[in-house]
């Protein structure tokens, strides 16, 4: 396949709790373990291509063929990280479809880890058996995928995106979600480097952005601790993690989709607990009461303040430059008015995040 973009820049930063100190942490080379259960690994009909979100214990289509490649039929494609698919839900079936739905009929958006930039390269998005080559006529992501987007053009000369980047979310950073009653009682991040407590990150390689942030808040909230215990330091912390050579599987992994990995490694693996943003800690206690409780890392559960170095991080979208026909580009239109409507900042601050 001829790949169509020829220039690409990469820039961006994530946000902290005002005041925070955000050091250099260490590098996280222990040996992890995919905590998954054992499925069968089906041949699929085709070599897969990239990106794909095909991952055993999520995203497994095995019993559904095709290709969706004439794309002029399709009226709206999004490209999204998904940790927000609460509100992302209520977004199109609240706001966007029963205002628009007569004229965006066929429509579909992933909610996945920031995959626009292959997406948009390789008109390519794989789910098991499924093929989708359409490219998105809008995309939501962290920064940094939004700036490297900015910078790419394809092979004519046209520059990838079209207008200027959009305010989507905020969120109000993170917590340690652990089983109902908290039975290894943990109460900071100082209580992950126990050796009894085992703890799942997103996959180190293949979601790096949200492991990062993840990995940083231990690191940065333990480095900022005016008062840390038995006079360890952040290092100390982040090394039993993540670089622990004694203790054997305490650096679980989830293997793609961390937003929905994670939960299942506390309720039913190998986890004692995992760091999660508080909108999706929050939206798993909501769904799952009886199975999961939130150990904020400032404030309280109901209002998260974070502390100094709990990282906070913001989404932000912007139009993909296409051979759109006209439904396309209204419905392109329409996608970013229900993201800029008052109707959206409400349905964020329901689901734990601001504007």
């Amino acid at each position: 396949m001829r790949k169509t973009i020829i220039k690409l820049t990469v820039a961006g930063a994530l946000f902290g709790a005002m005041g925070a100190t955000f050091g250099a942490q260490p590098v996280a080379n222990g040996q992890f373990t995919i905590d998954s259960p054992p499925l069968l690994d089906w041949p699929r009909d085709t070599a897969a291509g990239l990106p794909d979100l095909t991952e055993e214990t999520a995203n497994r289509l095995v019993d559904l063929h095709g290709t969706v490649g004439n794309c002029e039929g399709v009226d709206l494609v999004l490209s999204t990280a998904g940790n927000y698919h609460m509100a992302l839900r209520d977004l199109f079936y609240d706001v966007l479809l029963p205002a628009h739905g007569a004229t965006i009929r066929n429509w579909y958006y992933s909610t996945s880890p920031p995959i626009a930039v292959a997406q948009i390269q390789n008109k390519h998005l794989g789910f098991g058996n499924l093929a989708l080559k359409c490219v998105p006529q809008v995309v939501v992501a962290p920064l940094p995928t939004i700036e490297t987007l900015e910078g790419m053009t394809y092979a004519d000369g046209r520059p990838v995106t079209e207008g200027a980047r959009f305010p989507v979310f905020k969120n109000r950073g993170n917590v340690i979600l652990v089983k109902k009653g908290n039975p290894r009682h943990i109460k900071s991040v100082w209580d992950l480097g126990k050796p009894n407590v085992r703890v799942v990150m997103p996959h180190k390689t293949l979601e790096p952005g949200t492991f990062t942030n993840y990995s940083g808040t231990i690191y940065n909230i333990a480095a900022n601790d005016p008062n840390p215990p038995d006079h360890r330091t952040a290092e100390d912390l982040f090394n039993s993690i993540f670089n622990n050579t004694t203790v054997k599987h305490k650096w679980l992994s989830g293997g793609r989709i961390h937003h929905r990995e994670v939960p299942w490694s506390v309720a039913y693996g190998k986890a004692d607990a995992g760091i999660l943003f508080y909108h999706l800690a929050l939206d798993a206690v909501r769904q799952f009461p009886d199975t999961f409780e939130i150990v904020p890392l400032g404030g309280t559960v109901d209002d998260p303040q974070p502390v100094n170095g709990n990282r906070v991080g913001a989404h932000f979208g912007i139009r993909i430059n296409g051979d759109w026909n006209a439904a396309q580009m209204a419905a392109r239109e329409r996608l970013v008015e229900a993201y800029l409507s008052q109707e959206f900042t409400d349905i964020l601050v329901s689901h734990g995040m601001t504007r």
